[in-house]
């Protein structure tokens, strides 16, 4: 019998061995991806009081485009980096939630170090 793989079971356990090698810090936060079919969301948090310090997202009133494509997964990129330079946030840690570093996750990366964050 052929067994039908759970990808957010995968995708559960992948995001699990991530966040136990990565923590984010009041001086280095962890700027957290979420992807759907249709949106994608970033939310830059410190979890040593667990408090969601920005968040940016392809939902948001100002996002003008699809969240469901590469582009408007970088605008979402410099949304987010845009937030965090008005908090003053300059250095996150990357959590990529289990996705793999491939497409609109990077698409997401790439906008918010043009935007100016540093991981």
């Amino acid at each position: 019998m052929v067994k039908k793989l759970d990808k957010a079971k995968a995708r559960a356990k992948r995001h699990a061995r991530v966040r136990n090698k990565i923590c984010g810090t009041a001086e280095c936060p962890r700027l957290n991806v979420f992807r759907s079919s249709k949106h994608i969301y970033a939310q830059i948090i410190n979890d040593e009081t667990g408090v969601t310090l920005c968040a940016a997202s392809s939902m948001s009133k100002d996002f003008d485009g699809k969240g469901s494509n590469k582009e408007g997964a970088r605008k979402v990129g410099e949304m987010i980096a845009s937030a965090a330079k008005a908090k003053g946030i300059e250095n996150v840690v990357f959590d990529r939630g289990g996705f793999l570093y491939h497409g609109r996750v990077q698409e997401l990366a790439d906008g918010a170090r043009e935007g100016g964050l540093k991981f």
